[in-house]
């Protein structure tokens, strides 16, 4: 039976529940973050949870717990569970409220941590590579709702993730308002031409932890990083795509709207950094135990 922490306490999850007057139930006004552990550690820790504080600071949400208070509590919410590879899913939400918007009227935020055993989210598509597909739906603009705010309301990625799943998609591409390459419905883009890996600005699209540790793999490689603007045509001639996400890892994408990429099997340097992110992920990280 898993265990669930809510505001201080562990609860089973049968019986974990929240108000449906909390404002995060009834707006998604709320922040969240997506962790994993790996062989009893889990993988940079204290950036998630900072990027965590970083998202409800931006849409003035108070959370109640200090940062260090939050990584103990996720640390022991695995140790309750006995968990040593695992999802991990820290929520901050406005807290209880009426039906109203304002969230002045909630006086104290939620605090939820859930955890689960958690393998690879592709299968044996690591070594087959994925299918994405571009969508109409386009990113959250900077200036409405900044896509570095890791909220709640996840609409507009699962509005792409329909679009993707319609098209016969693994993966969506999503694009910003300007037509360019903003990043998956759960994870960032990567493109490699003539060797040189380039990755899209992150002013319209998250701040990956995956994304960073992966630039920094690639460099102690010797394969210097680019952010720049890409657009499809970026994607249409490329010599190999991967995907980067807590959730998704480092994923090959290997056919993009119908069009192959390079041999159409994961590439070389693809193939490289998947390799070493999996073994960076098995040698460092937070202890749990």
């Amino acid at each position: 039976m898993s265990l669930v922490y809510i505001n201080g306490e562990f609860v089973p999850a049968e019986k974990a529940a929240v108000s449906v007057f909390d404002h995060g139930f009834l707006y998604g006004d709320g922040v969240f973050e997506g962790i994993r552990a790996y062989g009893g550690r889990v993988f940079r820790l204290e950036d998630h949870v900072k990027r965590l504080y970083d998202s409800a600071q931006a849409i003035m949400l108070c959370v109640p717990m200090t940062q260090k208070e939050m990584a103990e509590a996720i640390l022991e919410t695995l140790r309750r569970n006995n968990l040593r590879d695992a999802y991990i899913r820290p929520i901050v939400s406005r807290g209880f409220g009426d039906m109203g918007l304002d969230p002045n009227k909630c006086k104290l935020a939620t605090v939820v941590i859930m955890a689960t055993e958690w393998g690879a989210m592709y299968g044996d598509l690591y070594e087959i590579g994925l299918t994405a597909v571009s969508v109409a739906v386009r990113r959250n603009t900077p200036d409405s709702l900044p896509p570095n705010i890791k909220s709640l309301n996840y609409l507009n990625n699962i509005m792409a993730k329909i679009e993707a799943n319609i098209k016969g998609g693994n993966e969506a591409i999503i694009l910003d308002a300007q037509g360019k390459l903003s990043e998956g419905s759960g994870d960032n883009i990567f493109v490699i031409k003539n060797g040189e890996i380039c990755t899209p600005h992150t002013l319209n699209n998250l701040k990956g932890i995956t994304r960073e540790a992966v630039m920094e793999l690639a460099e102690l490689g010797g394969n210097k990083v680019i952010e720049k603007d890409m657009g499809l045509f970026d994607l249409y001639t490329a010599d190999e795509v991967f995907v980067t996400g807590t959730a998704a890892e480092v994923a090959p994408v290997t056919t993009v709207d119908g069009r192959k990429v390079g041999s159409g099997k994961p590439g070389p340097i693809t193939k490289e950094l998947i390799a070493a992110f999996k073994k960076l992920t098995l040698s460092t990280g937070t202890p749990i135990y």
